[in-house]
């Protein structure tokens, strides 16, 4: 199916879910976490329709009817430097714009390496759309949820997007960085379980207004999304936290 006949009339076929695929992007991932694209490979592999459940859930809130109608890129807006330089001091804008630029990241380039695996999620569809507002908010959650960029804290961000997404491919994934985790002096897998109890507990992210959210002040955007401090993440030494031991 390519974009030129795909309409928003047209439902995107729901995939059946490639369990050894995703499985052998998952051993390429534990050995190497910053090959992004094998993320992509295994959610890919795993989504179902976990993108449609949460585009009809996102039109059935108050203010998610509008967001879905006007159906912004968000990742364009996530580019525009001149923006993100307006956002004030202390906002969750504010955090992103230090964070990224201090990884050398950028929305456009996640972007990138999503589309390196093919499948729907350029075409100009609603649910196509909501995947890709999904992967765009990725390093904003990194923000909102105290997580860094180091492989626990990967592994952490994973296991809270499960039940924010209710994709499989983030359950597999963080399940594969708790079988990485017996014998470590450090508590590696309660911080991932926390991760996963945070992201329950917390409102549910795919809902918010963005643009307003990233003029909140951060700890008052945390304490209005439910969103706690990540207490046993960061229990862990910074210097530890690259290191989850294999079996």
């Amino acid at each position: 199916m390519t974009a030129s006949v795909l309409t928003a009339e047209t439902p995107i076929p729901t995939p059946r879910r490639e369990w050894g695929a995703a499985l052998r992007a998952l051993r390429r991932l534990l050995r190497d976490k910053e090959d992004t694209r094998q993320v992509f490979e295994i959610m890919r592999a795993l989504s179902g329709d976990s993108m449609g459940e949460n585009y009809r859930r996102l039109c059935s809130t108050p203010r998610g009817g509008r967001i879905a109608y006007e159906r912004v890129e968000f990742a364009r807006r996530l580019m525009d430097d001149a923006w993100l330089d307006s956002l004030p001091e202390g906002s969750v804008g504010a955090a992103y714009r230090n964070f990224i630029r201090s990884q050398d990241l950028s929305a456009e380039g996640l972007a990138e390496v999503s589309r390196e695996t093919g499948g729907d999620i350029d075409t100009p569809h609603p649910v196509a759309w909501m995947a890709r507002r999904t992967r765009d908010v990725h390093d904003l959650w990194h923000i909102l949820t105290g997580y860094g960029r180091d492989g626990l804290g990967e592994a952490c961000l994973v296991a809270f997007s499960y039940p924010q997404t209710r994709s499989l491919g983030w359950a597999l994934i963080a399940a594969g960085a708790v079988s990485r985790t017996r014998g470590g002096r450090y508590p590696y897998a309660r911080a991932i379980w926390q991760g996963y109890q945070r992201g329950k507990a917390a409102k549910w992210l795919l809902g918010e207004d963005y643009e307003a959210l990233l003029a909140e002040p951060l700890d008052a955007a945390r304490r209005r999304l439910g969103i706690t401090p990540p207490t046993v993440y960061d229990s862990i030494p910074p210097e530890a936290r690259d290191i989850v031991p294999a079996v």
